[in-house]
């Protein structure tokens, strides 16, 4: 912090001192930025399950927030090689690392991690050094060389010899050789290029085949390790007569640049050695020597013609250089030796690698835009602009790639998602490297689209209009309401309910909650509704609930099941009474018959008929209209008394019906009003019983009625004696309102006794005009008799 502020203070006296500031700043970002990599270093060989380091404590991350941000380790590659504990926070290996397996072509060997957390998303760098051990001895190819030298060799001759292997590397690998003590011959150790020790044997003295014809050499190899490991190997020096020449290479080095995808068969180059020795002396033959067990499976050398052609198949990602040794002997068993030098040349032969780290199987629809899906990483295997790589999403979808870093990306949504529209997506995520020939790689991912309760349920119609016949049978269903909701799941299971209305008796319908079926729950009458309406609620399953409403409109239709009522005759009437002058025409008015039904339509439609009559042709009736008239003028003959029934007739089916009984009384010598007045009165049977009940009650009700008039003027005299001023009785209001109405209007009663006859007749006529004596309110009918004999 000292530092920060005193550059600061430096950045105000100068430009130059500003841009240090700026270089200071970005110096901390990046020590920053690399301090999110945490670097480890495991010996090889550690047993299963070893301890390798503690990554909440390393990270300052409570145990706590392992298991809750489900953190996990994730492995470059297929295989997975370490395992993390989110109770202890402990990285552990899952199995034995054996270096020499894992890195078998490096000198360094490091694993390359992720520390992986959720919620939320992060991802820190590791790494774990393989540390190498000394678990391999050199090993040399051969456990017996043989060398042919001439005798006449001078001083100072360099033989190459077999190199050994070890797997091993740093000082635990191959360090010095050292050979047994002997008189003639010492060792030269050099490393190549390629940091390989290769070790050369130097003739110190001359050799006589005379004095020793054949030697024996032992060759130790040893590493670093310790403590230091070693191997052998047994020289034989066959010591040749002399042969002058020996091979001869027309370069000493051969370099040679060859493509990784080279065929097999294909020359990489040839090597050629002169010998101008004549016989067996000159003819060469070619071999390899300190070369590398790889390279001799990966390349063909033609012992005869020196061509070196591919054998294997090249891999620039394995092995960048190769460099092969090339020993040509000629018959007498001198050799010369040349080094071929083979640099591969990377192809565009791998495809990007897509490995998906994280992927959310379903999100739900109302998830906001940037939201993370996936997350995956693409790694090509090919160097250059051939391991460059891009990725693309194929086809017009909301979703967008996110590069971070690591050439790791984040799937995202674009915009806000609809799962009505689309439930659930096939994501093909396309890896692309940069490479001449593009290679790339396709991953699909597939993501569900979780519903969220976003659409109220729809009713296939505002009103629905059921109907239903009057007198139905109680919980008789009438049909359906049907409402759909776009949701799926819980947020769709749609439930139907009937809206209560306040200070209204319960309707006579019920809707099935889960089928939306209506029924009506008892009998219904025609006659006393015709119609009525209910609102349906549709409400889903959702929290919270969405609704509609719809209209449930219910008609009742009308069955026949009232029968006609007479309205004129009255039916309680054992017969009406009708009076026919005899000089009626045709065609005369009788009287009406008057009829209703409660029913409606064509049950209601009544039609008249003639049933009965006492002579059928001398009267007709009126099919609608139920007037009852003459069919022909009335004659002399006619009976004096007609009984005539008509019969009232619904159009319903089955049809009803009911009936009128009026009885009609031909009669002389009435005039032109008295028959005006008495049409329609009913007639009276002379045989009937009923006229002398008629009369004595009769005659009852007029001696009660002066017994009381006389009561009534005895008590108001003495009142009006006792009382000192007159006062008139008066009706009070109430009663005469009340009364009002109540009595029928005025009667005539026509009581006729005909000589010589014990049974009288009692006629009953219609009602003359209103007549309202003085001193009575209306409504209080007049009574007359008339007694004639």
């Amino acid at each position: 912090g000292w530092l920060f502020w005193r550059v600061m203070a430096c950045g105000r006296r100068s430009g130059e001192s500003k841009r240090q500031v700026i270089l200071f700043i970005l110096c901390i970002c990046v020590c920053q930025s690399r301090a999110e990599t945490l670097r480890y270093s495991l010996p090889e060989e550690m047993g299963r399950d070893s301890f390798v380091a503690n990554i909440a404590k390393d990270l300052g991350v409570p145990l706590s927030q392992l298991a809750a941000r489900k953190a996990r380790v994730v492995s470059e590659g297929n295989e997975q090689l370490f395992r993390l504990s989110q109770n202890t926070g402990v990285l552990t290996a899952k199995e034995s690392l054996d270096r020499e397996e894992i890195c078998p072509h490096s000198d360094t060997c490091t694993l390359v991690f992720k520390i992986f957390f959720e919620n939320p998303l992060q991802l820190i760098r590791g790494e774990v050094e393989i540390r190498d051990i000394n678990d391999n001895s050199p090993v040399f190819p051969e456990k017996e060389m043989v060398l042919k030298i001439l005798e006449t060799a001078s001083p100072g001759s360099r033989f190459p010899l077999e190199s050994a292997q070890d797997k091993d590397v740093g000082i635990n690998g191959l360090q010095n050789y050292t050979l047994g003590p002997n008189p003639h011959f010492s060792l030269a150790i050099g490393t190549g290029k390629d940091g390989v020790k290769y070790v050369e044997l130097v003739l110190q003295r001359q050799l006589d085949r005379e004095e020793q014809g054949e030697l024996n050499l032992l060759l130790t190899a040893i590493d670093g390790g310790s403590p230091p490991r070693s191997g052998t190997a047994q020289i034989r020096i066959v010591v040749v007569d002399a042969n002058d020449n020996i091979p001869v290479f027309e370069r000493e080095v051969y370099e040679v640049r060859l493509a990784e995808n080279s065929p097999l068969e294909q020359l990489v180059v040839r090597v050629a050695a002169a010998d101008p020795d004549e016989g067996s002396n000159g003819e060469v033959r070619y071999a390899f020597t300190q070369t590398s067990e790889r390279s001799r499976q990966l390349f063909q050398l033609n012992p005869a013609t020196g061509e070196i052609r591919v054998a294997g198949k090249l891999d620039f990602e394995e092995t960048k250089i190769h460099e092969m040794v090339v020993k040509a002997m000629d018959g007498g068993g001198l050799s010369a030796h040349c080094k071929v030098h083979v640099e591969i040349l990377d192809v565009n032969d791998n495809a990007p690698e897509i490995a998906l780290t994280s992927l959310t199987a379903s999100i739900p629809e109302d998830a906001p835009p940037r939201t993370v899906v996936a997350l995956f990483s693409v790694r090509d295997r090919d160097s250059g602009d051939n391991g460059r790589t891009e990725c693309s999403i194929d086809g017009d979808l909301p979703f967008s790639l996110t590069p971070t870093f690591d050439n790791y990306y984040e799937l995202r949504t674009n915009v806000a998602l609809d799962r009505e529209r689309t439930a659930e997506y096939n994501i093909t995520i396309t890896a692309m490297d940069w490479g001449k020939t593009r290679l790339s790689s396709r991953e699909s991912i597939f993501v569900q689209i979780s519903d969220v309760n976003d659409n109220p349920p729809e009713f296939t119609q505002e009103v629905y209009t059921m109907s239903v016949t009057e007198n139905n049978s109680p919980m008789l269903r009438i049909g359906s309401m049907k409402a759909t909701d776009a949701d799926a799941g819980k947020n769709a299971r749609v439930s139907y309910a009937l809206v209560r209305q306040e200070d209204k008796e319960q309707p006579a319908v019920s809707v099935s909650a889960e089928t939306g079926d209506v029924y009506i729950l008892r009998s219904l009458d025609y006659e006393k509704m015709r119609a009525f309406e209910v609102t349906v609620r549709a409400a889903d399953g959702g929290s919270p609930p969405l609704s509609a409403q719809a209209v449930l409109r219910i008609v009742v239709q009308d069955e026949n099941d009232n029968a006609p009522v007479l309205l004129h005759p009255a039916p309680d009437s054992s017969a009406a009474g009708e009076l026919v002058p005899r000089w009626a025409p045709s065609g005369y008015l009788v009287a009406k018959v008057v009829a209703v039904d409660a029913d409606a339509g064509q049950n209601a439609w009544l039609s008249y008929e003639l049933a009965k009559a006492t002579e059928p042709g001398l009267f007709r009736v009126g099919l609608q209209s139920g007037e009852v008239r003459t069919a022909r003028a009335v004659t002399e003959r006619d009976a004096a008394r007609q009984r005539l029934i008509v019969l009232v007739r619904d159009r319903g089916q089955p049809s009803r019906s009911a009936t009128a009984t009026l009885a009609v009384a031909l009669v002389n010598g009435f005039s032109e009003a008295h028959l005006r007045v008495s049409e329609g009165a009913p007639a009276a049977d002379p045989e009937d019983p009923l006229t002398l009940y008629l009369i004595a009650s009769l005659t009852c009700v007029s001696a009660l009625f002066l017994a009381t008039a006389v009561a009534a003027v005895v008590v108001k005299v003495r009142r009006a004696r006792r009382s000192e001023t007159d006062t008139l009785p008066t009706f009070p209001p109430t009663a005469t309102e009340s009364n009002a109405g109540s009595l029928p209007r005025s009667y005539v009663y026509d009581v006729c006794f005909a000589a010589g006859t014990v049974n009288s007749e009692f006629r009953f006529l219609r009602p003359l005009f209103p007549c309202f004596p003085a001193g009575l309110p209306p409504g209080l009918g007049e009574q007359r008799i008339s007694v004639c004999s």
